[in-house]
């Protein structure tokens, strides 16, 4: 790629997507670069201040190459979704491409990638006491339990969480419980898909190479001082309930800590919960026929970057 593109306003929102510790930060850098793009994080994790470490958050030079968006955007205490994401991210996307900017969205939460681009069914009001009801038992049962009871209401919803996805068990059984009807079957529901044209990309490893970034990713987070981040966050009032918290890498620290297990066994679980969910999000994504799969191995984020540019239309060049 030599030299900077142009802005087009009719060149596509590009998407690129794939598992954690694919390379997807870096090859969007690279892409944003190129055709002088603006990036919109689509991760779930990412959009929380102080959770760093554990979500692989660009670091301050990646973020001076590009303007990023839906990065240190809100206190971990907070709660967010896809739709809410869907709503903010449509209205962001629209500004910059009426100011003739280029669009990549980068991220590995298929969730909100989906909402994003498809649409979102109509959010039902949370019944705050139901929520809280359920919230406590997960605290004392444990997610698993309700993740059973789930799959007793609505198993197609529940095939599609993590059993120890507490927050979004609780969520699909308050659905359930407050209005009769299955989660499942609100999100098949008539959407509205983007008003944007878009071109969706993911990255693709051989297994093993996968899991061995997957391992050299965990590896790192803790030199870099994942335990340390996770005691500042506990130490400084956010409860370990907290829906932030839930995520891979953070839950197994709490664990750690409150001497569940060994330091060596935190180590082994978050490496394991982490190719799990590599697993799930290539599930997620090869079930969209629409996205041109890149393979990556033996290139360096450039190469894909350049591969990718040259699946784009002539507009956003």
């Amino acid at each position: 790629m030599a030299g900077n593109s142009t802005q087009h306003m009719g060149a596509p929102v590009v998407v690129i997507a794939g598992p954690t510790a694919s390379g997807k930060t870096e090859v969007a850098i690279e892409l944003a670069e190129h055709i002088d793009a603006e990036i919109v994080s689509s991760d779930s994790r990412q959009i929380y201040k102080q959770l760093t470490i554990g979500t692989a958050k660009p670091t301050e030079s990646q973020l001076q190459k590009a303007p990023h968006h839906f990065i240190d955007l809100l206190e971990p205490q907070l709660e967010y979704s896809a739709g809410k994401f869907c709503r903010d991210a449509r209205k962001l996307i629209a500004v910059l491409r009426g100011r003739d900017k280029n669009v990549v969205v980068v991220g590995g939460s298929g969730m909100y990638i989906d909402a994003l681009l498809n649409g979102f069914f109509q959010p039902i009001a949370a019944d705050k006491a139901l929520q809280k009801a359920l919230k406590r038992r997960a605290q004392i049962e444990g997610s698993e339990a309700l993740h059973t009871e789930l799959a007793k209401v609505d198993p197609e919803r529940a095939a599609e969480l993590p059993a120890l996805d507490a927050h979004r068990i609780v969520r699909s059984l308050e659905i359930y419980y407050a209005t009769g009807q299955k989660h499942s079957a609100l999100l098949k529901e008539p959407r509205i898909p983007a008003n944007f044209p878009f071109v969706q990309f993911a990255l693709n490893w051989p297994r093993q190479e996968l899991y061995d970034r997957i391992e050299k990713r965990v590896d790192m987070m803790l030199q870099d001082g994942l335990v340390a981040e996770v005691e500042y966050l506990l130490k400084n009032g956010l409860a370990k309930e907290t829906n932030a918290l839930l995520t891979v890498g953070y839950r197994e620290v709490i664990q750690y800590l409150e001497c569940e297990f060994s330091y060596d066994m935190m180590v082994e679980k978050i490496k394991q919960h982490t190719r799990n969910y590599a697993k799930r999000q290539l599930t997620w994504f090869k079930r969209d026929k629409r996205i041109h799969w890149i393979d990556c191995f033996g290139k360096v984020p450039k190469e894909i970057a350049d591969e990718i540019c040259g699946h784009l239309p002539e507009a956003s060049e």
